[in-house]
């Protein structure tokens, strides 16, 4: 496998040394310690992938809080990206792992107190427990304001009742960051956010969801759930301020997930055109070869430009809901066509179970929904765009 990325990315002002070093490091130790997902054991996998990330020190990267484990004092995108980026490029569940790890405790990081950020964050951080981001639900998915979970307040605690679905990690997560609706008010007010424990009394996997591209992923009824206040992140009729603010940093990330899958693909075509003959020449040869080659390398660059370039903003305390849509919508949309034209160059092997391209192009198909389909991107940057304009 090729290096994740090309060195005159790494050399742009985006980047400080302690991220070339991540990423250099990153890509040495996945080439060695990452293997390929056999399609038995989901759960299991993703359980060893977490506590392997942890012990080697790279789920600090996730945690955005030096204080209870994590490497620097906020959260840094660039190098959620990198890591996000340099994994995907090599395992596809990897990456998955690392994500959710980020997703699943960066509200935690933004709004939670000190007793919750001591309880949950150092055991992320070390891959002792794993995280879950429960946003999502059967009538509220890119929707937010559509959210009906109620959490009603009873004393010292709340009580929560309702589902979730399209959870990652369900069904394996020792504890989930839950949206619910606290207050009369419809829309995106009357929004908070609680850590909920997988084992608390009234919370149950209704159904795991079973998906192309294999990872934890599950229904999560509610039922009489009974959740501290303490338990709560930051005030009451915060929550969505709170989830958008964790999938600004996120969202970005998802572009560079994108990323790492379609290098991967440029990398293996490139080796697989070098190699094929076809009508007394090699593949590469051919100009219609070369246009696509052309396309996806150029496809690349410029998702990564964007990517990166939110990123960068975002650690600079910038607001990047625009930028943060741009690159996401960007790279999982070029990221598609970049892996389509792999699967084409390779003929019949690209489209054989489990093949690198194959399992590639099952994969990149969710980047273009979750954590807000391309459609959804399109919105936001076209409000954004207006709202700017007057």
């Amino acid at each position: 496998m090729t290096a994740v990325m090309t060195n005159d990315l790494l050399d742009l002002p985006l980047f400080e040394p302690d991220h070339r070093a991540l990423a250099a490091g990153l890509a040495q130790w996945s080439a060695g310690h990452l293997r390929q997902y056999d399609g038995t054991d989901v759960d299991g996998h993703c359980r060893d992938l977490v506590r392997q990330l942890g012990a080697a020190g790279w789920l600090a990267w996730a945690v955005g809080d030096a204080a209870y484990g994590g490497a620097r004092a906020a959260i840094d995108t660039r190098a959620v990206c990198l890591a996000r980026e340099t994994l995907a490029a090599h395992s596809g569940l990897a990456d998955f792992a690392f994500a959710m790890q980020g997703l699943g405790s960066g509200a935690i990081a933004l709004a939670g107190s000190a007793a919750l950020k001591q309880r949950y964050l150092p055991r992320v951080a070390c891959g002792e427990a794993i995280a879950a981001f429960a946003l999502s639900e059967p009538q509220a998915g890119s929707d937010v304001g559509a959210i009906a979970l109620a959490a009603r307040r009873a004393g010292e605690a709340y009580v929560l009742d309702g589902e979730k679905t399209w959870i990652s990690n369900g069904g394996i997560a020792d504890f989930y960051v839950v949206f619910a609706r606290t207050g009369p008010d419809t829309g995106t007010r009357g929004l908070s956010a609680f850590v909920v424990d997988a084992d608390a009394p009234g919370l149950s996997v209704a159904e795991r969801i079973e998906v192309s591209a294999p990872h934890p992923l599950a229904r999560l009824r509610f039922a009489d759930c009974r959740v501290a206040a303490s338990q709560r992140l930051g005030d009451e009729g915060e929550g969505f301020k709170l989830a958008m603010r964790t999938l600004d940093i996120f969202r970005c990330s998802v572009a560079a997930a994108a990323l790492g899958f379609a290098r991967h693909a440029l990398a293996a075509t490139l080796a697989h055109v070098r190699s094929r003959s076809l009508f007394g020449q090699t593949l590469a040869q051919f100009q219609l070869t070369q246009s696509k080659l052309a396309m996806m390398a150029s496809e690349i660059d410029a998702a990564a430009l964007l990517t990166y370039r939110a990123a960068w903003r975002r650690d600079q305390g910038h607001a990047v809901t625009r930028e943060a849509a741009m690159a996401k919508l960007a790279a999982t949309e070029s990221a598609q066509r970049v892996i389509d034209a792999a699967v084409q160059l390779h003929g019949g092997l690209g489209v054989v179970a489990n093949h690198p391209m194959e399992r590639l192009y099952r994969e990149i198909r969710a980047l273009r929904i979750y954590e807000g389909a391309s459609e959804v991107q399109q919105l936001i940057i076209a409000r954004e765009l207006l709202r700017a304009g007057g």
